[in-house]
């Protein structure tokens, strides 16, 4: 009871604490919405995909992959026990968007293929880049202070 006590005295904890979960959410939000669209929207996504740049036998792979894998990511945040492993799984697979989308972006491809989900759609390449920036910075800053707080809670801080 002393511990617990401790810890709700103690403000910079709970802001942080606070702070990881709603960086877990938004990410959550984005990323559910985002695996849910794709599968939803089965035959559509499917098909964007066969659209891009890459062999048709990746292309299929990734239709199945991706959505699976950003609902996957989203399950890891919700938990405390597997958080850090959300963020650090948000951050490779959001670096990879990224990196496609600023390669979009700059005309590295003969034409420009699309697989955004809802909403995204709507956005510009240039949005698009700045937005998965933003979640990558929410997710290195949920990982970073997820480990402070880990290691506080484990010495009883």
């Amino acid at each position: 009871m002393k511990g617990y006590v401790k810890k709700l005295r103690n403000k910079p904890i709970d802001l942080t604490a606070l702070m990881i979960h709603l960086c877990s959410f938004l990410l959550i939000v984005i990323l559910v919405y985002s695996g849910l669209d794709k599968l939803i929207s089965w035959d559509e996504s499917r098909n964007a995909f066969h659209n891009q740049t890459f062999p048709d036998e990746l292309a299929e792979v990734l239709a199945y992959a991706v959505p699976i894998v950003e609902l996957l990511i989203a399950s890891l945040l919700l938990f405390s026990v597997t958080r850090w492993w959300g963020f650090l799984s948000s951050i490779l697979l959001l670096t990879v968007f990224t990196t496609y989308v600023g390669l979009i972006w700059v005309g590295a491809f003969p034409r420009v293929p699309c697989n955004c989900a809802g909403i995204m759609e709507s956005l510009g390449w240039a949005e698009h880049f700045w937005m998965n920036l933003g979640l990558i910075g929410l997710a290195v800053w949920g990982l970073r202070h997820r480990e402070a707080l880990r290691k506080c809670e484990i010495h009883g801080e």
